[in-house]
């Protein structure tokens, strides 16, 4: 049986107040703070007492997820922003300070501001993003937020404050008239932020509408959270748990599939009892459960993590979906780990599962053409490459079609790698730098230099 339990969240203000603090020193909560006054920190109270091994601290992989570390910041962005926290400098130059370092670390990289967002009748449609045929994400005004924050999130720049980088739904729901008249979508995902932080009646204010008639074309909903993991109390015990489910099971016996795409990190996250039982209790509706990840380091970066938490991840029900690479933006200095490690962990880790674990894919990067695959490390004639393939593209005439780049121990994203064999770009690039040229971009993409700049600065929407 499990209890109720009333969350508590913990922010920048409420640092000193955490009392398993007290256990690091001075100078590394002074870390936290000023990390902290750039990127977002949220932590729960489930988080600090039931997933945080504190004797491992700040070793601790959980620790490390939800805590912000001294390194997170380059060593002159530390140190400009702790000088100003220690000179108690006034608030207007301290925002001016806070906000040039953010700036800095590519909170919204090209693509998600221009080439995602679609227009409809003329007019942009509000917290939406459109980049693949079939799937529409969908980001509710009142979902941008969650539970706990992760410290290595690629959609940092929702939580802190800057609207201007802030994806969400206006109140005119004109994303329902798009989606209505885009037949060829077959698949809604609800994001964020973590639509779960919504009251049920919320989530079924988005929701419902996509059981009428009009919307018979969407066949499958997807809700992306992390709330199964930071705070699975959600399906269990929370007030509204059961209206969730029930509408989970109306979205079922509408002939819908549901899928709850889980975030989990770490295995860690599946192994309390509640997190346990939110599984089996989202299941019992019929909605699917699909688990997703980056590989970030200092937190999973070990193929015996992987393959504990994928064969755990079976044995709950649950289906390995995505293993994905660290973006870059925010901290990716601190969490990324180059390509050709990333597919040895990842192949070291695949190999330990049964099939029923395979179902996972990847190495992926969710890069401006579309999902790029890591699928092997080869040499032909002389040329050690890796062999890449898209597992999801702007067009989808690119899907499954390999193609190869220069072997490097450094890169770590697409935009550091090189096409080989002698070739002067990737099959898709003359392609994808029309679509550019032809995006709200092209107000200040003046030259091919321009767009193949633009082009080489990865990162979108996840799927």
């Amino acid at each position: 049986m499990i209890s109720p339990r009333k969350m508590k969240f913990y922010g920048l203000r409420d640092i000193d107040s955490i009392p398993q603090l007290d256990s690091i020193s001075e100078d590394q909560r002074f870390a936290i703070k000023v990390i902290s006054s750039v990127l977002p920190f949220r932590v729960n109270n489930y988080v600090i007492e039931e997933l945080i091994n504190w004797n491992r601290v700040p070793d601790d992989p959980i620790f490390q997820l939800t805590f912000m570390q001294k390194d997170m910041l380059s060593e002159n962005q530390f140190g400009r922003m702790a000088d100003a926290l220690r000179n108690g400098i006034q608030t207007e130059e301290l925002n001016k300070t806070v906000e040039e370092i953010r700036l800095e670390l590519n909170p919204h990289p090209a693509g998600q501001m221009t080439l995602n967002v679609p227009r409809h009748n003329g007019k942009i449609v509000r917290g939406v993003q459109h980049k693949y045929r079939e799937t529409v994400l969908i980001f509710p005004s009142s979902g941008q937020t969650c539970h706990s924050y992760c410290t290595f999130c690629f959609r940092w720049a929702q939580f802190v404050g800057m609207n201007d980088l802030k994806f969400a739904t206006d109140e005119s729901k004109s994303f329902q008239e798009y989606l209505i008249a885009r037949k060829d979508v077959t698949d809604v995902l609800i994001t964020g932020g973590d639509p779960m932080i919504m009251s049920a009646k919320n989530l079924a204010a988005y929701i419902e509408p996509f059981l009428e008639p009009e919307f018979e074309h969407i066949q499958n909903i997807r809700i992306g959270t992390k709330s199964v993991a930071y705070w699975p109390y959600r399906f269990v015990t929370d007030k509204d748990a059961d209206d969730v489910l029930r509408l989970f099971e109306k979205i079922v016996r509408s002939g819908k599939h549901l899928a709850v795409m889980g975030h989990y990190n770490h295995w860690r996250e599946l192994s309390t009892d509640v997190a346990q039982e939110a599984t089996r209790r989202i299941r019992s509706t019929g909605a699917q459960i699909r688990t997703q990840s980056p590989l970030i380091k200092h937190v999973n970066d070990d193929p015996e993590v992987w393959s504990r938490m994928w064969m755990e991840q079976v044995k709950l029900g649950c289906i390995p979906y995505y293993f994905f690479i660290e973006r870059n933006t925010g901290a990716k200095e601190y969490f990324s780990v180059p390509l050709y490690k990333t597919y040895e962990i990842y192949r070291e880790a695949y190999k330990n599962v049964s099939g029923l674990g395979r179902t996972v894919k990847g190495p992926s990067m969710s890069a401006l053409p579309g999902k790029v695959s890591i699928e092997g490390i080869s040499e032909f004639n002389g040329e050690k490459v890796f062999v890449l393939t898209l597992l999801q593209a702007r067009n989808p005439e690119w899907v499954k079609r390999p193609f190869f780049a220069e072997y490097s121990e450094k890169a770590t994203w697409l935009s550091d790698l090189r096409p080989a064999f002698g070739k002067d770009k990737f099959f898709y690039q003359d392609e994808l730098n029309q679509m550019i040229r032809e995006s709200d971009g092209r107000s200040y993409l003046h030259t091919d230099e321009d767009v193949e700049l633009y082009a080489n600065t990865e990162l979108d929407a996840d799927d």
